[in-house]
């Protein structure tokens, strides 16, 4: 049987998506992308201008993705449904994770214009209410630092045999309300 030569946009993207899953985005290039498929390049340059343009269809489904890890996350808790997605993230795309926290890229959209929305959504919180932007910033930073940490231990398997997935997890919501306990009470004694 002849090899297929028509493939689809969202066929190529998946094939580029599996390369970026297994060994990076910097390994998706259109031979890498063919060899996948079975094919030549030419199903890759008529769906896409160059190769940047899939790389970004690439990352594009990632972050949907993740979108919908976290959508599964169904706690009250904003940080705990996103440390628990980081998480699940981590375990099932180390490769990707590495590659979208632990390395600069172009792909995804700076750390402040996704800071602005989880700040404004940490002073909805009957918590924070008070808070000022700074202290909301602030924790927000420590939290993300202590998250990020932890998430690239486990893409990276340097988890200790002794602690199972469960714990993990609570050490992750425990680190965040330690924090925020912190916080706080620097805030009243910064009132008192």
């Amino acid at each position: 049987m002849p090899p297929k030569t028509r493939f689809k946009r969202e066929e190529i993207i998946d094939a580029a998506f599996a390369i970026a899953r297994e060994r990076g985005f910097e390994e998706i290039s259109a031979r890498n992308v063919a060899k996948r498929l079975g094919s030549s390049v030419a199903p890759i340059y008529v769906n896409f201008d160059n190769i940047e343009e899939l790389v970004k269809a690439v990352v594009q489904k990632v972050l949907v993705i993740s979108s919908e890890i976290l959508a599964r996350q169904n706690g009250p808790d904003m940080f705990a449904n996103i440390g628990r997605a980081s998480l699940e993230f981590a375990r099932n795309y180390p490769v990707l994770l590495r590659e979208l926290t632990l390395k600069p890229n172009p792909y995804v959209q700076s750390y402040e214009s996704m800071e602005k929305g989880m700040i404004e959504a940490m002073g909805s919180s009957e918590e924070m209410k008070d808070w000022s932007l700074e202290e909301r910033k602030e924790l927000l930073f420590k939290m993300r630092a202590f998250q990020i940490g932890l998430v690239a231990m486990v893409a990276n398997g340097q988890i200790p045999s002794w602690m199972d997935e469960e714990k993990i997890e609570d050490i992750l919501m425990e680190a965040g309300e330690d924090l925020q306990r912190i916080q706080q009470k620097k805030r009243e004694e910064q009132e008192g």
